[in-house]
């Protein structure tokens, strides 16, 4: 049997109901072959990062317990994210029904043309390291070491939570 890995995926939504579509996927990831969602976060709200004229998100993030290889999970993911009407116009940090993404897979440093794990904004963004601390409690983050270190230099700022887990 293929070796398992503690993945976790950051869910967002800003469009057609957020808290909606962030349910379902969160449901959804237990539909991945060889795959189970292990633990989840509360939902939180939080403003776009990208242009300022978008609704606000709802984030939370996932720990799934796998043994897909990195690239074949990606994939599922983003089947997760056709299902939920997800478009790709080539903005960036615009608007979507549904963004999934890996932010980390076990210890491991993935740098390829589709897949950059750990996540390369995960050490900054307040809506992945908040959510993240609720899932996982204080885990090195490679490359930019301990959680609750990067929480303490990453203010939560309008972060809110929204349900809790």
């Amino acid at each position: 049997m293929p070796e398992q890995a503690d993945v976790y995926v950051g869910l967002g939504s800003n469009l057609d109901n957020p808290e909606r579509h962030v349910r379902r996927a969160l449901s959804d990831l237990d539909g991945i072959p060889r795959t189970e969602c292990t633990a989840r976060s509360s939902l939180f709200a939080s403003p776009p990062m990208g242009p300022p004229d978008q609704p606000d998100y709802v984030n939370a993030v996932a720990r799934l317990r796998t043994s897909l290889a990195p690239l074949a999970l990606l994939d599922a993911l983003q089947s997760i994210e056709q299902a939920h009407q997800r478009t790709r116009d080539g903005q960036r940090w615009g608007p979507r029904t549904l963004d999934l993404d890996m932010l980390l897979y076990g210890d491991r440093r993935i740098d390829g043309d589709r897949l950059t794990v750990p996540h390369p904004g995960l050490h900054v963004r307040a809506f992945v390291i908040y959510p993240l601390l609720e899932v996982v409690g204080d885990i090195d983050i490679p490359g930019h070491g301990k959680l609750e270190s990067l929480a303490a230099r990453c203010p939560r700022g309008e972060l809110t939570r929204v349900e809790s887990a």
